[in-house]
C-alpha cells in the first residue's frame, strides 16, 4: 500500500481549479446549515496572493459542522467530527486504498498528521477540499446510509461529483476509486486551543 500507483493521472498543484459547492457546510444527520467562508483574521488579498499563512478562529465550530477557508487560492476544508465520526475511522481501513497515509507523504500528509484521524486533533480535521484525480471539489456526504452514487453501507464523508470518488472524514479515498491519492493535509498548527493557522507548521507537534 505504500508505493505510489502508476498510470493515474496526477494533479498539477500549480494548476488546480476549484469550485465551492453549494453543500459546503453540513450537520450529521443530514441538516445543512450555511456556513460562511471564515474570514476572521484572514490577510490582505496581496498577502494571500504571496502565499500567507491564515489564522482562523475556530471557538464557534460545532461538532458536525465544518468551515472553509481560502489559503494560496485553494479550498482548506476545517470540520469538527462527532464522538461517533471519529470512532467509525478505524472500521473502515479496509475498504481504503491507503489507510496508513503512506503514499506521497511529502506532498500530502506531514508527519503530525499521519495517523488514523490525519489531524493534529482527533475531532479538528484540517484538509484540502480539492479532489487528487483531476482537481474537483468533492462535496459533503455527512448523513450516513444508502444514498445515490454511495455505497449502503456508507458512514459519511465527501463525493467527487466529477468522477465518482469518495472520501471518509478523514480525507482517505477509498479503493477503486479514480482519485490516486488521499486529499492533501495542509500545513497548520494550533496557536491555541481555538485558533488555527493554516499554511504553517513550524511548531506543529
Amino acid at each position: 500500500m505504500s508505493e505510489t500507483t502508476v498510470g493515474q493521472p496526477r494533479v498539477d498543484s500549480s494548476k488546480r481549479t476549484w469550485l465551492i459547492a453549494s453543500g459546503c457546510a453540513g450537520v450529521v444527520g443530514g441538516v445543512a446549515t450555511a456556513v460562511p467562508f471564515v474570514s476572521t483574521f484572514e490577510p490582505s488579498e496581496k498577502a494571500k496572493a504571496a502565499g500567507a499563512p491564515v489564522e482562523v478562529d475556530i471557538s464557534g465550530l460545532k461538532p458536525g459542522e465544518k468551515v472553509t477557508v481560502e489559503w494560496r487560492g485553494k479550498p482548506v476544508w476545517i470540520l469538527k467530527r462527532t464522538p461517533q465520526q471519529i470512532a467509525e475511522l478505524a472500521k473502515l481501513d479496509g475498504q481504503l486504498a491507503d489507510p496508513a497515509s503512506k503514499r506521497n507523504p511529502d506532498e500530502f500528509t506531514p508527519k503530525y498528521a499521519q495517523n488514523e484521524h490525519r489531524s493534529i486533533k482527533p475531532d479538528v480535521l484540517v484538509v484540502v477540499g480539492i479532489c487528487t484525480h483531476l482537481g474537483c471539489s468533492p462535496i459533503d456526504k455527512f448523513q450516513t446510509g444508502p444514498q445515490p452514487s454511495l455505497p449502503d453501507n456508507w458512514e459519511g464523508g465527501f463525493l467527487c461529483p466529477c468522477h465518482g470518488s469518495t472520501f471518509d472524514l478523514a480525507g482517505r479515498v477509498f479503493k477503486n476509486k479514480p482519485a490516486p491519492d488521499n486529499l492533501p493535509v495542509p500545513p497548520h498548527m494550533y496557536l491555541s486551543d481555538t485558533r488555527l493557522l493554516i499554511g504553517d507548521d513550524k511548531k506543529a507537534a
